[in-house]
């Protein structure tokens, strides 16, 4: 089968990401319960012991709430950064740790390690290749960088954070130094951030005559700051702004925070 992906769940209250090839079988974040992570596996005919890998991102509950479980349950490797590791509430003997700018080789599919700018120890996004196909993950980020932007452009499907409306955080009930952490460089990305950086890059491509299709699949959705509908138009209205077409080189989906996703192939 061609690489693909599917979000067990998406949001401010949990994250898990399961990416698949023919042979291999990886885990993104382990954020919501063990009994949650099972049985989307089990949905997608697999079970915690057939994990390659698990891969996380940072040490925010919302991305380890299950790990110590789900750790006992399979005998996965844990792949994260030493200064994450040294947070995590898992045996040391378990972790491979990672850098970024690392690529390094899990069963069939080789993975790329890359810094995010969050309010973490040493926050990092992954990006898979196989097969000639990529996925890349980018939520919990501030700010866009070059870096970030490059794994963007190399994406056949790209999980890319659109976090909150900043109109709808500013006037909204969370205390003034939440509002402040969210809307910072070590924050997260607000729906027209998110929409602009991808927008940047397919402008790039366009010039360069390299313009790609590709599934965009917008993660890690606030419950209180934002809603699907105002995410997805608030991305297609900036991309129009570009002079793109959402639906036509850019398929744009919404995860939901509480509901598995289709398994969204590459190629498809």
């Amino acid at each position: 089968m061609e690489l693909a992906i599917c979000s067990l769940a998406s949001g401010s209250s949990g994250n898990s990401y399961v990416i698949r090839s023919e042979k291999t079988a990886l885990l993104v974040d382990a954020g919501i319960s063990n009994k949650q992570i099972c049985s989307g596996l089990e949905k997608l005919g697999l079970r915690a012991e057939d994990l390659s890998g698990v891969f996380v991102t940072h040490e925010h509950s919302d991305h380890i709430k299950g790990l110590p479980v789900l750790l006992k349950r399979c005998g996965a490797k844990l792949y994260t950064t030493q200064l994450t590791a040294d947070q995590l509430p898992v045996d040391p003997g378990r972790v491979r740790a990672v850098e970024p700018g690392e690529v390094l080789d899990a069963g069939d599919i080789e993975v790329s390690c890359f810094s995010l700018s969050h309010d973490a120890a040493d926050p990092v996004g992954y990006s898979f290749r196989s097969g000639g196909s990529v996925i890349t993950v980018v939520t919990d980020t501030g700010t866009v960088t070059d870096d970030i932007r490059t794994f963007i452009g190399r994406s056949d499907i790209l999980v890319l954070e659109s976090n909150h409306d900043v109109n709808m955080l500013r006037v909204g009930r969370y205390p003034w130094f939440l509002k402040q952490r969210i809307l910072s460089d070590r924050g997260h990305l607000s729906n027209e951030a998110a929409a602009v950086a991808l927008a940047e890059v397919l402008k790039a491509e366009s010039e360069a005559g390299a313009l790609k299709r590709r599934i965009v699949l917008l993660a890690h959705l606030s419950r209180e700051n934002n809603f699907p509908e105002m995410a997805l138009a608030t991305m297609e209205n900036i991309l129009q702004d570009y002079g793109f077409t959402a639906g036509k080189e850019t398929r744009i989906d919404v995860l939901k925070r509480d509901v598995m996703s289709a398994l969204y192939t590459c190629g498809q």
